[in-house]
């Protein structure tokens, strides 16, 4: 039984994972993933079986623990594993699954996502339920977990998880370890492979690296070179930065938009143009580490509190960085925004328009209007409690706006209804 109707078919709410210790080996030129995924966690009530998400790849072996293999059946989505003994309502389970294949996107309503192979590489670009085509999980945004990753490739390529990193390398293969201790989604947990040369990020008090293609080197230190500045600003601005790390990658191949994992931003070498043509972008990847990260959705229909966060902390990077000032912004965008059809809702926008570029800046114009109607002290007090209350955890439309009353003790209740509920756009408070 899925837990989120916007992504009906993927995930079971009846289990909570803990944790993914997952031991792969992956051969870059001829595709071939194998290895072996330890899912560990609970089940919310009494069962005889657990369902996890597997596309593409093909289980050979299901065993509960280290102990003898159970049966199991396998669709194009499904692992179904049987269990000789059902559970009780919170009992635990790990379940250790061979599997093996040729991994590659899946199709959805939002396009191809997941393992995507790149002229000499490969990336994972997982949101929403693109994380089944490189490992099992129970594929919901608010089962989240912490992760062991240990990946063997060829040594001519490095890898980008995310995490605390340490490697080896024997006969031409390099294994890498990566360990998350911090909840992670699923659609957040990545796989970055590439021939990359890698520069430090001078950030502090969190390791920062670059990692691109040596070809793109000018470009690419040109264009992050804003990356340190920009995190002391969204410190001050959002409160703590919510990981240990932060690394980017940019690949050789042009990607459609840039995509954010725990504590990695992706981009295209379309988006390093050695111009800060992408400074908005790099800016808006960055916040996610707060937005959409540390403090994750309960469900999809909530997706304004990731992007219309970071689009919002686009304008205040531009604020900060004597750009136009977030009102100035908010005025174009507002007027955009009255040119186009008045038929989403931001509150529940519907599968098919969740990534719609106006629930982006609609909700970036929502957080304005907050900040116009409570003031600048308010509004910036409520996003430091926001993401310190929430920090790794998973919230509702329902919890903000409970918090923005409580922290600003204003009435907001009728504001939001008017951006969240009816598909008018409404005025900018004055």
């Amino acid at each position: 039984m899925s837990g989120d109707p916007y992504v009906a078919q993927s995930g079971d709410s009846n289990l909570s994972v803990d944790h993914y210790e997952l031991e792969l080996e992956y051969k870059v030129t001829t595709n071939r993933l194998s290895g072996t995924a330890i899912v560990s966690g609970h089940v919310r009530a009494a069962t005889s079986a657990l369902s996890f998400d597997l596309v593409g790849l093909r289980a050979s072996r299901v065993r509960l623990g280290a102990g003898k293999s159970v049966p199991f059946r396998q669709s194009d989505r499904k692992l179904r594993v049987s269990l000789g003994t059902p559970l009780a309502a919170g009992d635990a389970f790990a379940v250790t699954i061979a599997y093996a294949g040729a991994p590659r996107p899946r199709r959805s309503r939002w396009g191809t996502i997941g393992w995507e192979e790149l002229e000499d590489g490969v990336i994972t670009a997982s949101q929403p339920t693109g994380a089944p085509t490189w490992f099992p999980c129970n594929d919901l945004p608010s089962d989240k977990a912490t992760y062991r990753l240990t990946f063997t490739t060829d040594s001519a390529y490095t890898v980008i998880a995310g995490g605390t990193t340490s490697r080896s390398t024997r006969g031409g293969r390099t294994t890498w370890i990566f360990d998350r201790d911090i909840p992670t989604a699923t659609y957040l947990a990545t796989v970055q492979i590439g021939r990359y040369v890698q520069s430090p990020i001078e950030f502090t008090g969190v390791v920062g690296e670059l990692h691109y293609p040596r070809s793109l080197e000018g470009r690419v230190l040109a264009d992050f070179a804003d990356l340190p500045a920009m995190m002391r600003v969204f410190e001050e601005t959002f409160g703590p930065y919510p990981l240990p790390d932060y690394r980017v990658v940019v690949t050789e191949d042009e990607l459609e938009i840039p995509l954010e994992a725990q504590g990695v931003g992706i981009f295209g070498a379309n988006h390093a143009d050695g111009g800060s043509g992408s400074e908005r972008l790099i800016a808006h990847e960055l916040a996610h580490q707060w937005f959409g990260n540390s403090v994750g959705l309960s469900q999809w229909h909530d997706i304004w509190l990731n992007e219309g966060f970071a689009c919002y902390a686009e304008w205040i990077w531009s604020e900060r960085s004597g750009g136009p000032t977030a009102h100035a912004e908010a005025v174009v965008h507002h007027r955009r925004l009255g040119a186009l059809d008045q038929d989403i809702l931001l509150g529940a926008p519907g599968p098919d328009l969740m990534f719609d570029d106006r629930i982006y800046k609609r909700g970036a114009l929502a957080l304005h209007a907050v900040r116009l109607t409570v003031g600048d002290e308010a509004f910036f007090r409520l996003l430091r409690t926001w993401t310190d209350r929430f920090r790794w955890a998973t919230a509702t439309t329902a919890d903000f706006i409970a918090l923005a009353e409580e922290v600003t003790g204003s009435a907001l209740a009728e504001l939001f209804h008017a951006w969240l509920d009816a598909t008018a756009l409404p005025a900018l408070p004055r």
